[in-house]
C-alpha cells in the first residue's frame, strides 16, 4: 500500500503573493501530519518563489514523519541539504520560466554530474531519489548513477484523455517493475488528483505518492465555510476589550 507525502509548496505560494507571514507552511505541515500524511515534501527552488530557507530550517526541526526536500542538482542546493539533513532529497529539473516542474530529469545526459552529487549526499546518510519520466533509458541511468530511489513523473498520465490514460498507466506500471528489478525503490507524483490517483496507488511496488496542489485546493474548499463563519462571528460580536477598542477608549 502506497504512503502519502504532502507537498506544501502552494501554501507558501499564497504567502509569497503578498510577501507577508501567512499562511505559514510550518504549522500547517503539522496539520497535514495530524490528518495522516506519511511525509512532508517541499521544493526549495533556486529563485525562492515559494518555500524559503527559513521554512526548511523550521520544518527540519518540527516535522515528525519524514521530510523530503526537492531541489535542483546544484552545488548550492547540495550544501543546503548537507546542512539541514532532510530525510530524503529528490533531485528535480528546474527552469525559472516554468510554472511548475514540466518533466523528469535527463539522467542519461547528466549521469556523471549527478553521480557525484548522489555519492556526496548518500555518504552523509541522505537517501537520493531522481525525478524521471517512466522511460527505460532514464531508469537504467538512475541505476548507474547510484540513486536509491526514483520518483516517476505522472504528468503525462494525469493530462491524458480517457482514450490514452490506460496507455500512460501501463507505462508507469512497466517502469515500476523495471525500476524494482534493478533494486530501485519507487515513488511517483505530479498532477495526481482525487479523480485519478487510485490506479497509480494500486501499482504493485509503488511506495509513496507525493501530492500537493489538489489537496491544498480541496483544503481551501472544505475549510472556507468555517473560516467565513469565524470572521462573521467576530464582526457581528466584537469584543469591547479588543486591541483597537482598548486603544480608542
Amino acid at each position: 500500500m502506497a504512503s502519502l507525502g504532502i507537498n506544501i509548496d502552494h501554501i507558501a505560494t499564497v504567502r509569497q503573493a503578498r510577501h507577508t507571514v501567512e499562511p505559514d507552511p510550518v504549522p500547517l505541515a503539522l496539520l497535514a501530519e495530524l490528518g495522516g500524511a506519511d511525509g512532508i515534501t517541499i521544493h526549495l527552488r533556486e529563485d525562492r518563489r515559494h518555500i524559503q530557507d527559513r521554512d526548511l530550517t523550521l520544518l527540519r526541526q518540527t516535522v515528525r514523519t519524514r521530510l523530503n526536500l526537492e531541489m535542483a542538482a546544484t552545488p548550492e542546493m547540495v550544501e543546503i541539504a548537507l546542512r539541514e539533513q532532510p530525510d530524503m532529497v529528490t533531485l528535480v529539473p528546474e527552469r525559472r520560466e516554468e510554472v511548475t516542474t514540466e518533466g523528469g530529469l535527463d539522467v542519461m545526459r547528466q549521469c556523471k554530474n549527478l553521480s557525484s552529487m548522489i555519492e556526496t549526499l548518500q555518504s552523509n546518510n541522505i537517501p537520493v531519489s531522481l525525478f524521471v519520466d517512466p522511460e527505460q533509458g532514464q531508469l537504467d541511468a538512475c541505476h548507474r548513477c547510484g540513486a536509491q530511489w526514483v520518483e516517476l513523473h505522472t504528468g503525462c498520465y494525469a493530462m491524458a484523455d480517457w482514450k490514452n490514460q490506460s496507455t500512460a498507466l501501463a507505462q508507469l506500471t512497466e517502469a515500476t517493475d523495471r525500476a524494482r528489478s534493478m533494486g530501485l525503490r519507487v515513488n511517483a507524483g505530479h498532477g495526481l488528483t482525487y479523480q485519478n490517483v487510485e490506479p497509480i496507488a494500486a501499482i504493485d511496488g509503488m511506495e509513496e505518492l507525493n501530492i500537493g496542489h489538489t489537496i491544498i485546493a480541496r483544503a481551501l474548499a472544505v475549510g472556507l465555510q468555517s473560516a467565513v463563519r469565524e470572521m462573521k462571528h467576530l464582526i457581528q460580536n466584537p469584543r469591547r476589550n479588543s486591541l483597537f477598542g482598548s486603544l480608542n477608549s
